[in-house]
């Protein structure tokens, strides 16, 4: 099986290469369209700001490639936001595979939220009402890793839950592309389970 993991401006790439090669898969670093194209799977990482990297796809043709992909696509943290219609990280539109939003978490909303967190959320939080195979044999409100200032907004398409500040999707769902907002490849068993999953597809 071929993995592709897109290689473009952002950070993160080498933890999930690492993630891989912890569970006994190999996978291949490009931004080269035939390579992209002729994977198994495909994973879109990343760590980084919305209005840069979408420069960077689409000065390699990447942003008219992604949404045509038809095997599976885990995108993952800024990666899951580039996939949506818009951010508002740079008032920056995006591949428009969901129409989902990406929203900054509001002060106003932290101020009454309680006493302890903060923006950006980093660390640990609950995933809940799993509803995909991505999430086959992992528990209800397991624990993920989070690192980020924007979220996706529920909808339909949601298939995994967190509550920081207010309720977001944790991951999302439509045809072959799958994403997630916390990081698996630093979300222990639980995340290196749900690559595994991923790879199953």
């Amino acid at each position: 099986m071929k993995i592709v993991i897109i290689k473009y401006n952002a950070g993160n790439i080498k933890s999930v290469e690492f993630a891989l090669e912890r569970i006994g898969t190999k996978s291949i670093v490009s931004d080269n369209i035939d390579e992209i194209k002729s994977a198994d799977k495909i994973i879109f990482p990343g760590v980084g700001e919305a209005s840069s990297a979408m420069a960077y796809l689409r000065e390699k043709n990447l942003d008219v490639l992604i949404p045509s992909l038809k095997q599976p696509v885990l995108g993952i943290c800024l990666g899951m936001q580039l996939l949506c219609s818009h951010s508002e990280e740079g008032n920056t539109n995006c591949l428009n595979i969901f129409s989902e939003k990406v929203r900054k978490f509001s002060p106003s909303l932290l101020e009454r939220a309680g006493v302890g967190l903060k923006i950006p959320q980093i660390g640990w939080n609950n995933i809940y009402d799993l509803k995909s195979g991505l999430f086959s044999d992992i528990k209800e409100n397991e624990y993920s890793y989070f690192v980020h200032s924007y979220f996706v907004e529920s909808s339909t398409n949601t298939i995994a839950t967190c509550n920081y500040i207010n309720e977001f999707s944790a991951a999302i769902n439509k045809n072959n592309f799958y994403a997630v907002q916390f990081h698996p490849e630093k979300s222990g068993k639980a995340g290196e389970h749900l690559l595994k999953n991923f790879l199953a597809l």
